[in-house]
Parts: structure tokens; sequence; C-alpha cells
């Protein structure tokens, strides 16, 4: 049978990690065939009990993957939980994917600001108004509202959404990635920014996603019936090359002889896993307002600082006092460090994204303070990134073998 309980606005969710093995925890019996059948199917903000809505604590590792997929293969067999699983596994393939081409972060956030500032008005009034919810076409103009309000998309409707927004609207689609990035409570750079590039055609030359109204119909069980939709359009194309994909960035551990301190940011939230050295301290970095050179959502800000506060609870223990630097600049990384007796900064792996972007700049900072920044990188990514070099196929295929060789079954 399944739940169709009503959902709260994602705004409103606990954004702490016990709220998040809660939410596994009843949703675990619909890991099988319930999610399998019934995954597709939009039934509206209020009815979500068709799908997890897990993705804002997965997205911030208030829960990990591996849990998630523990969970699934605890209650249900391999076969009843194959889409839940390769569900899991397609985030980290997307977050891969983009590690192994970083020049498709750069290419977008180069491609975004110049449509931020644009000089046509006719296309800012166009983008103001599907942003507003303002275009006439009722399905979108709902999904604008949604988002706004809630933080929250249906995967299926963010497919339409793209879709609309690139060809039906003809309006940029890094605007429409940036208007996601700064509303998603799951706003993840890698699976948002390889998302609209796979609807607009650009992730796989000339395969795109057009969305179609009977589609819309059929899996918002005909709430909607969208009749002016471009269904025949062509895929985008461009000059940018990503190239071959190439392997991940080298980067340096952390040193158990040399005195630490621990950064966490939105990237990982769940420290006390990590295989950690002795710390002198620790300490939270919110960058919520780096998404985007536009206002982030305060839903989004608000998420990310009670995450990165329970993650401060959490790790106290071992680490001591937790000192929340909030919107910073790069010194003032450096300076904290230093107060603490430390010569390296200890992270999670830091992957491309607006942190790892913050990072870089602070990089001059850090090395003048004779600071080191290291990170630790989980074994999850460690495991499944080398196979994210094309398709998702690769992965796909090698998921029974990263199940065994992760002791993810039961």
């Amino acid at each position: 049978m399944q739940d169709n309980t009503p959902q709260p606005a994602a705004s409103a969710w606990p954004a702490t990690r016990t709220e998040g093995l809660a939410r596994i925890a009843a949703f675990t019996p619909h890991m099988g065939h319930d999610y399998a059948s019934r995954r597709n199917y939009d039934l509206g903000p209020d009815k979500r009990g068709n799908v997890s809505v897990l993705s804002p604590y997965i997205r911030r590792r208030l829960i990990t993957e591996e849990e998630a997929v523990r969970a699934a293969l605890s209650a249900h067999s391999p076969a009843e939980a194959e889409k839940y699983v390769q569900e899991i596994f397609w985030r980290t393939y997307w977050k891969g994917w983009l590690e192994r081409r970083p020049s498709v972060w750069a290419d977008y956030v180069r491609g975004r600001d110049a449509a931020l500032t644009t000089q046509d008005r006719r296309l800012s009034k166009a983008v103001t108004a599907a942003e507003e919810g303002r275009t006439g076409i009722d399905c979108f103009d709902a999904w604008a509202e949604e988002l706004v309000g809630t933080g929250y998309l249906h995967n299926h409707a963010r497919m339409w959404f793209a879709s609309i927004w690139i060809f039906t609207l003809q309006l940029p689609w890094q605007s429409g990635a940036d208007f996601f990035l700064r509303h998603l409570l799951d706003g993840d750079p890698a699976s948002n920014t390889l998302g609209w590039r796979w609807v607009a055609g650009l992730h796989t030359k000339g395969k795109h996603y057009a969305a179609q109204g009977w589609n819309v119909a059929k899996f918002t069980s005909q709430r909607f019936h969208p009749a002016d939709l471009n269904e025949t359009a062509e895929p985008l194309e461009e000059a940018f090359d990503p190239g071959a994909a190439r392997p991940t960035r080298s980067f340096m551990p952390p040193d158990p002889a040399r005195p630490a301190v621990l950064l966490i940011t939105e990237e990982d939230c769940h420290p006390e896993t990590l295989n950690l050295p002795t710390l002198n301290g620790a300490a939270t970095l919110q960058l919520s307002a780096e998404r985007s050179p536009l206002p982030v959502s305060g839903s989004v800000t608000r998420f990310d600082r009670a995450a990165l506060a329970d993650a401060a609870t959490r790790i106290a223990a071992i680490s001591g006092e937790v000192t929340a630097l909030n919107a910073p600049r790069p010194r003032d990384l450096a300076d904290w460090a230093t107060r603490a007796g430390a010569t390296q900064i200890v992270t999670s792996f830091i992957p491309q994204g607006p942190v790892r972007d913050w990072l870089n700049t602070a990089a001059p900072a850090l090395a003048e303070a004779g600071m080191t920044l290291t990170e630790i990188q989980r074994e999850w990514d460690t495991a499944v990134w080398p196979f994210a070099t094309a398709g998702f196929f690769k992965v796909k295929k090698k998921i029974p073998h990263l199940i065994e060789d992760l002791n993810l079954a039961p």
C-alpha cells in the first residue's frame, strides 16, 4: 500500500541527522516495489509519500548514501530495491563526472554570470516572469511557486520545468540552473548543472528532453494538461567542449603529526565518521550565499545553518569548542586556524562547486599563514567515481560489485 501522507513544506523540515535517520526509517518499507512503480508521479506538494524526499539530508551527508542503500537492501531484495538504489548512485555519478571534467562547472559559472548581467531588457523581464510563475503555462507557474515556497520539486517536475524553460520559453539554461540552485534545499552543483545540461542536449550530445503535454498530464494524475509546449524542439548546441574524463584532482591528506583543526562545510555534515587526527578545535563554514551572485533563498540559508549547527553539536565531543564562520573573508579562515595553534586544516573532500571555488580564493591567505588545507575522501566516492567517465551505464553495471565491495548488503 502506497503511503500518501501529506508532507510538510521542505523549509519546515528539521535539518538534523536525527530527522534524516527517522525519515529513512519511515520510507524504508516503500523503497522496493512501491517506489519503482510510483516514483515518476508528481502528485503535488502535499502528497510526497511516493518518493523519499531524503535528498536535502543526503546532499549535506547528514545521512549518507551508504545508509540509504543499506536501508533499502535490509527490507527488499536487490531486484525489488534496484530502482531506489540506482537513484542513490545517480547522484554520486553526477558528482564524479563533474570532478573528472571540472571545466564544465567553470563554463557554467561563466555562462551564468553572462546571463545574469545581460542588457537585454526583454530577456530579463521574461526570466523574472518565469521565476515568479507568470508565464501563463499553468504547470510551469505552479512548479515555480512550489519551488520558491517549499525549496523542493519532484524530480520529474524538475525535468519538465527545465525543458519548458529552455525550449518553450527559450531562456538561457544557465539562468534556470541558477534559479534552482538558489532555491532547492537539495541544490547540488553537480546534479543541478549536469541535469540542466542533460535536458538541453549538451551532456549527451544531440540527446535532449522535450517535455510532452501527454506525459505531464499522465504523471501529474491529470492535474495539468499543457497544450502549448514546444514538443519538437531541437537540442541546444555549444562551442564548448568538456573533453575526455581526467583523473580526479589530487589532494593532501592530513598529517597525524601536525596540529590540526577541523573545517565542516555543507558538503559533509557527518564529520564524526571521518578518519580524523587529533584536533585542536573545529569550525563550521557557511557559504550558502556563494551559490549565486543573486540572493539565495532564506530556506536554503536556514537549512544550511541548522545542518552545520547539528554537525557542530555532534563533533564537539571530539574537537571541543566549535566556531561558526558565517559570511567569512578568506583571511578569517587562516586567522582562526592560527589562533587554535594548528598548522593544518582538515576537511572532507570538497568537490567542484561554490565551496570549492571559495576555498580556492582562500588559498593565498592560507599559504601566507603557513596553513595547509588537507582533505579526507570518503570510501563511497573513492569506489564510485572511477566509473563516472561517460554515461551512467558504466556505473549501473558496477552497482552489484560496489554493493559487495562496500559491504552494503545485509
